[in-house]
C-alpha cells in the first residue's frame, strides 16, 4: 500500500518539540541536542521494525469503473531508517535520513495492478535518500527554525524522484509543562495533493504524569512513563506506504496513507537501544495508483480498505549521540 504524501511530516522536523526544551534560554545549540539525549529521543538513530495487518476486504475502481469486491489476505512490511547528524554549529545543521521499506500484499483474487503478470501477490522495494539542512534564528525576538530538505526516492529497479521541502517554525512556548510552535512546510514535488500544509506541535506535562504529545498533521498522543524503563502512549498517529509499478513500459505510483489508532509501548533496554510495540485499529481513507508523470490526483485506480487491526514490533539504536561540532 502507500502513503499521499511521503514527506507529510518528514524527521526534518521531529526534533521541533524537544529543541524548545533546553535549559539555557539563548543557547540555540542546547536546544539543537537536546531531543537526542531523551530517554526516548523523538528522532531514531537507527531503526528497524516489522509491521503485520490482518486481513481486510476493499472494494476498488479502475478508470472510474468498478471492480468486484476484494480482500488482502495478507499484508506486511519491514522498515528501516537511519538518521544521521554531520554537523551543527550555533546556527545550523546538516543532516542525512535513509529509508528502505519492503512490502509484501496477497489478495484473496488475481489482480494485475499489482505485478506485470495477472497474479495475487506482490512484493515491493522503496528507497528514499534525504539531505537535510536546518538553521536556527531569531523571528520577533522568538527562536525561528527553518529547514530545507531534498530527497531522491526509487525502487529495487531504477531510481524515480526528486522531490524538495521547505520549513518555517517558530517557538511561541517553552517552559518546564509546555512546548509549542507553529509554523509551513512548502512541498516542491508536482506529484503532492497539498503542496503547503500547516505544521503545529504542542507537549504539555500535566500533574497526573501524561503527556500531550502532538505533532500536527504526524500525530496525536498521549503519553505516560511506567516502571522504571517504559512509556506507555495512547491516541493516533500516520505511517505511509508508497512504492513503484512498472506496466507496459510506464511507471506508475502507488500512494496510501494510514491512521494507526491504539496503544504503543516504548522500553529503554540499556546501551542505547529502544524496543516499541505498537498494536490497534488501521484506518486507510484510501489509496491511489497514478501515473509518475501526473499528481496523486490525477488516479487510475482508486482502493477503499476497511478498517484492520495492526501490530508493529521495532526496535532502534542511537549510537552517534551529539552532532559533531565544527
Amino acid at each position: 500500500m502507500n502513503n499521499f504524501r511521503k514527506a507529510l511530516v518528514p524527521l526534518a522536523f521531529f526534533p521541533f518539540k524537544n529543541i524548545v526544551s533546553a535549559q539555557k534560554r539563548d543557547s540555540i545549540p542546547q536546544k539543537v541536542v537536546a531531543f537526542v539525549t531523551d530517554k526516548f529521543p523523538q528522532a531514531r538513530d537507527l531503526n528497524v521494525e516489522y509491521t503485520q495487518v490482518t486481513p481486510y476486504n476493499y472494494s476498488s475502481a479502475f478508470q472510474g469503473a468498478d471492480l468486484p469486491d476484494n480482500k488482502v489476505k495478507n499484508f506486511s512490511q519491514i522498515n528501516a531508517n537511519a538518521n544521521i547528524y554531520f554537523i551543527k554549529n550555533r546556527k545550523w545543521m546538516l543532516s542525512t535520513t535513509l529509508n528502505y521499506r519492503y512490502t509484501s500484499v496477497e489478495t484473496e483474487n488475481s489482480n494485475s495492478l499489482f505485478s506485470n503478470e495477472n497474479s495475487n501477490k506482490g512484493d515491493f522495494h522503496y528507497h528514499s535518500e534525504a539531505l537535510n539542512f536546518t538553521y536556527f534564528s531569531k523571528l520577533f525576538n522568538k527562536i525561528a527554525i527553518y529547514s530545507a530538505t531534498a530527497s531522491l526516492d526509487g525502487s529495487d529497479q531504477h531510481f524515480e524522484r526528486i522531490r524538495g521541502m521547505v520549513t518555517g517554525n517558530i517557538v511561541l512556548k517553552a517552559n518546564a509543562k509546555t512546548k509549542m510552535t507553529v509554523g509551513l512546510a512548502v512541498m516542491i514535488d508536482p506529484s503532492t495533493r497539498v503542496p503547503v500544509i500547516p505544521i503545529f506541535t504542542y507537549e504539555h506535562k500535566f500533574d497526573n504524569g501524561w503527556v500531550a504529545d502532538i505533532i500536527l498533521p504526524q500525530k496525536l498522543l498521549l503519553r505516560k512513563e511506567v516502571f522504571s524503563n517504559g512509556r506507555i502512549s495512547l491516541g493516533s498517529e500516520m505511517s505511509n506506504t508508497s512504492f513503484y509499478l512498472y506496466q507496459a513500459n510506464k511507471t506508475y505510483e502507488f500512494r496510501q496513507l494510514a491512521i494507526n489508532s491504539g496503544v504503543i509501548y516504548e522500553h529503554n533496554l540499556g546501551s542505547n537501544f529502544i524496543g516499541t510495540l505498537k498494536t490497534g485499529i488501521r484506518a486507510v481513507p484510501n489509496a491511489r495508483i497514478f501515473d509518475k508523470e501526473e499528481s496523486f490526483k490525477d488516479y487510475i485506480f482508486e482502493a477503499k480498505p476497511k478498517p484492520s487491526f495492526y501490530f508493529n514490533i521495532g526496535v532502534s539504536y542511537n549510537p552517534f549521540g551529539k552532532p559533531r561540532k565544527k
